[in-house]
């Protein structure tokens, strides 16, 4: 299987400066070769490709040693690859009907991850493996940067990146035949409902909190947004702001993925077979602003769970859950979410009043009185055996 890692970087000054210079160099590398293919089709309606990109690669960096020329040149390839996939999915998405969104030039602030696409080429992973203490990586340009490793890796190393987060880089490894951990059988099975009041409830009655990691820290990210919105562009007051409110978000991103891998964690453990909801999270918290034609309705409502959903984290938690079930050898699934809520766990019986408040689930058929989280995550679960049924008689 594969896994990817990520690990703090401790970088020195000179490094730090040395690993800015290399984002920079490649964002302006991406953005001119994204304003290439846009002159040359503008102009004579001739579609550039990646393959013509890369064959220039040795001339730009011939013309400029001591600018692009000092960088990987797997790294740069890498980049261009980077705009040819973001052309790709834009044609996907005019082929299927979809808001295609044309790619969009790099800000300084719009590009932060610069990949080396093979250990051993302008970059190597332990690269001082004699150190009896720290770990390194060695990058082309940049040298040789001290890792915190603070988990063993296994596998192969196939790529390795390293990626800006405000103020912090991060190097992240994806490996390649990472060797399985299967956890001992418990005999236990679970559904999983995932909600705003509690994160997840399981099927046996078990809930687990939410934390609202972004409500918590609501006060201080809007003082911070507040200052931020009284400097002038381009003063050094106003870099400082924007590190602040980074600074806030990064923060909350960390609470929230490191709620999530120990939620995961612990399901993995108790559960061989766990059933979530397959949900389309993009589509639910999609904006009800409407159109200045047909304006959405209790928009400021749909807003705040909106957010809620999001501060939740239901699509981290579900790619977390997903790759910890493959590693421990337990089995995953999704099923259909429609009507989990509003189905009585007793008898069948569907109906949008049988839903009396958030919490509260009373059928209006036989009478059934539960949890409403609980009783969804009895249908989860009972979609999921049937799903499984179905999947071996097959």
């Amino acid at each position: 299987m594969r896994r990817s890692l990520k690990f703090l970087l401790r970088p020195t000054t000179r490094q730090a400066a040395a690993l800015a210079s290399c984002l920079e160099e490649h964002r302006q590398l991406y953005n001119a070769a994204l304003e290439h293919r846009r002159t040359a089709y503008a102009k004579a309606g001739v579609s550039i490709r990646y393959g013509d990109q890369s064959a220039e690669l040795k001339h730009i960096r011939g013309d400029d040693p001591d600018g692009q020329g000092r960088w990987s040149f797997s790294s740069q390839q890498a980049t261009l690859r980077r705009l040819d996939k973001a052309f790709r999915a834009f044609f996907d998405r005019v082929k299927a009907g979809r808001t295609p969104g044309f790619p969009r030039f790099k800000g300084r602030g719009r590009f932060d991850t610069v990949e080396w696409p093979k250990d051993g080429d302008g970059c190597r992973w332990d690269s001082q493996p004699g150190h009896p203490t720290a770990t390194f990586v060695r990058l082309q340009g940049v040298g040789h940067v001290r890792v915190h490793r603070h988990r063993p890796v296994k596998g192969r190393v196939k790529t390795i990146s390293v990626k800006r987060e405000g103020s912090r880089w991060y190097v992240i490894l994806s490996c390649d035949e990472v060797p399985a951990e299967p956890l001992p059988a418990t005999g236990a099975v679970a559904g999983i409902d995932l909600g705003v009041a509690s994160l997840v409830t399981t099927s046996d009655g078990t809930h687990v909190a939410n934390p609202r990691h972004l409500a918590a820290t609501a006060d201080r990210l809007a003082t911070a947004q507040r200052d931020l919105a009284r400097t002038k562009r381009g003063s050094t007051r106003r870099r400082k702001a924007v590190a602040r409110v980074a600074a806030l978000h990064a923060t909350v991103r960390r609470q929230r993925l490191d709620h999530a891998h120990k939620t995961a964690l612990a399901l993995v453990r108790d559960y061989d077979m766990i059933v979530h909801e397959d949900l389309r999270i993009a589509n639910m918290t999609r904006s009800a602003s409407g159109t200045i034609e047909a304006p959405g309705r209790n928009v400021a409502a749909k807003s705040g769970l909106n957010r809620s959903i999001l501060d939740a984290g239901w699509g981290v938690f579900l790619t977390v859950l997903a790759y910890k079930a493959e590693s421990a050898g337990r089995e995953l699934i999704a099923v259909e979410p429609r009507n989990t809520s509003r189905t009585c766990a007793e008898c069948g019986h569907v109906a949008k009043e049988n839903r009396v408040t958030q919490a509260a689930f009373a059928c209006t058929a036989c009478g059934h009185a539960a949890h409403a989280d609980v009783n969804a995550a009895v249908n989860i679960l009972r979609a999921g055996l049937a799903l499984r049924e179905a999947a071996q008689a097959a």
